[in-house]
């Protein structure tokens, strides 16, 4: 095996011993990728762009293994029942990332008007 294989080789392998100068070139090596690959590598990793909820939201355990989310009813202005739920699941969302309403009810005073809305998520 020729010399420079037999160094490829203990490259592959890190067969040096701390402190050794192929030991620390192999150490450079690594982090020069580690620093400088994000300036020429797109690794498509920015974090999603998510609109910050708008009122407060409790976030209860409904005892499955699922979440229940109770939101002010303030904060939805849809009177359709497809608007409504299109409005929970924005302010849902940003909070829990990819979830799906199974399903959602209307909490009201004694005089019928809406309270809050509690909304059934499962992941």
């Amino acid at each position: 095996m020729s010399p420079i294989w037999q160094t490829v080789r203990s490259y592959i392998f890190w067969s040096h011993d701390r402190g050794t100068l192929h030991y620390d070139v192999m150490v450079t090596l690594i982090l020069f990728f580690v620093f400088l690959s994000p300036y020429w590598i797109n690794f498509k990793d920015k974090p999603v762009e998510r609109n910050p909820h708008r009122t407060g939201v409790a976030v209860l355990p409904d005892g499955k293994g699922g979440l229940i989310y109770q939101i002010d009813a303030r904060a939805i202005q849809a009177k359709n029942e497809a608007a409504i739920r299109t409005e929970l699941f924005s302010i849902i969302e940003p909070i829990s990332g990819e979830v799906s309403i199974l399903k959602y009810e209307a909490e009201r005073d004694r005089s019928g008007r809406i309270l809050t809305y509690k909304v059934w998520v499962q992941r």
